[in-house]
């Protein structure tokens, strides 16, 4: 329910209007507080119609219609404003309302809205009268568009079943000649399935002679490839055979020739190493040199014992790789993942190989580091640095079984040391005669 609020004595402010505004009469409403909008200073707007104040009047209707509809209805102040507006916009109607005459010939939206912002004597009747006319107007309107679409319709019936007569008879003179045409066809197919039940009878004979060839021959042809397998098969053999032999015969002499040169290197550096150890004097020993004791500037057997070294001492490190012909084994990942298990696996590696290539540089010794292919999700792609010999284990072989591998390669009597924390990689080596040596004391010499 709509309820105005207070004005002058006579002015209908006492009337009640009972139902919603028409939204015709809403429309006419919105466009004439539209209208006299712009003529009104940003105070004597409500708050919540200032955003609107700078906005041209048909856009004003369109983003802010329900709030002037709201401001019109609530705020008596704002709508008398409107009104005086409305009343230097068109005397004549505001004259005619206010006299309680409304001009016959003028829009009964255009006076009912014009009503319900002025609210002169008796403008809730106008109001209604002009939602009653309107709902008439639509209605009148709704059964004139009524009755056009049914005549429409109506024209379209007609329009169709003239349709219908003439496809009709225009397919039932297709009917008849297709029937005739059917018939003739009928005949034709008769005739020539005659044709094919001779050709047919005449086809199995010939078929029937083709398959008995075809049997004959397929049989000398299985014959044939079976004898083909089985020379080939023994000819494959006896290639493999050969290329073995003769395989077996150069790896084996090869390798054989490379583990024996190796140890003879082994043994000459050794020999060198301890000619130089002893350091024997050329003349020979005089009989007061056979006396024991301690000579001033000679180590006591109280000092040698001081010598020994703990074994996570990385010196002790650096007394291996000085022996002859060493060779250092590295658990990569056993390593990196000791000492910086927090960086990539590229990384990783990247740092442990140039930190061995500088012990290699400084050593002289041979260094083989390596990594399990297992964690590898593609080829690595990476230059092995200057002294490091790096190997991947191969899919299924993991690297504690290379690392096994490589000690079991090399000929007895070699120094090999494996660097790796893993007590089942330690025992294992030091089972096949390489040296032992934990993670931690690598980490400990590289840094």
């Amino acid at each position: 329910m709509v309820e105005t609020q207070g004005g002058g004595p006579g002015d209908g402010a006492a009337e009640v209007l009972d139902r919603p505004l028409p939204d015709g009469v809403r429309r006419r409403v919105v466009q004439i507080v539209s209208d006299g909008f712009g003529g009104l200073t940003l105070g004597e707007l409500p708050a919540q119609l200032r955003q609107y104040a700078r906005f041209a009047p048909n856009r004003r209707a369109k983003f802010a219609g329900n709030a002037m509809a709201a401001a019109v209805e609530t705020d008596t102040l704002f709508r008398q404003r409107i009104g005086e507006k409305f009343r230097e916009a068109q005397p004549e109607l505001a004259g005619a309302l206010d006299s309680g005459s409304p001009p016959p010939a003028a829009d009964p939206l255009d006076v009912a809205a014009a009503a319900y912002v002025l609210r002169p004597h008796g403008w809730v009747k106008l109001v209604t009268a002009a939602g009653e006319e309107a709902q008439r107007a639509d209605a009148e309107r709704a059964d004139e568009e009524s009755r056009a679409e049914l005549e429409r319709l109506h024209a379209e019936l007609a329009r169709a079943r003239e349709h219908t007569r003439s496809e009709t008879e225009r397919l039932r003179a297709e009917l008849d000649a297709a029937k005739k045409e059917t018939e003739s066809l009928h005949r034709k197919l008769r005739s020539a399935l005659s044709d094919v039940k001779r050709g047919e009878a005449a086809l199995r004979k010939v078929r029937d002679e083709v398959e008995a060839v075809r049997a004959e021959t397929h049989a000398q042809v299985s014959a044939a490839e079976s004898e083909s397998r089985r020379l080939k098969t023994r000819l494959g053999e006896a290639e493999a055979a050969l290329e073995a032999t003769r395989k077996a015969a150069r790896e084996g002499r090869s390798v054989e020739d490379m583990r024996v040169r190796l140890l003879l290197d082994t043994l000459l550096d050794a020999t060198q190493g301890l000619r130089r150890e002893l350091a024997l004097p050329p003349v020979s020993v005089r009989p007061a040199e056979t006396v024991d004791a301690v000579e001033p500037g000679r180590m006591t057997p109280k000092d040698i014992a001081a010598r020994a070294l703990s074994e996570n001492d990385p010196a002790i490190l650096d007394q291996l790789l000085a022996l002859p012909q060493a060779h250092l084994v590295v658990d990569g990942y056993n390593v990196t993942k000791t000492g910086y298990p927090q960086m990539p696996l590229e990384k990783q590696r990247l740092r442990l190989l140039g930190q061995l290539s500088q012990l290699a540089a400084q050593t002289g010794a041979e260094m083989t580091c390596v990594f399990d292919g297992a964690e590898l999700v593609a080829p690595v792609l990476l230059a092995p640095p200057r002294g490091v010999r790096v190997l991947f284990s191969k899919p299924g072989v993991t690297a504690d079984e290379l690392i096994r591998q490589l000690v079991r390669a090399e000929p007895p009597g070699r120094p090999v040391i494996v660097v790796s924390t893993d007590r089942e990689v330690a025992d294992g080596v030091a089972r096949a005669g390489a040296r032992p040596v934990a993670s931690a004391v690598l980490l400990k010499r590289l840094s």
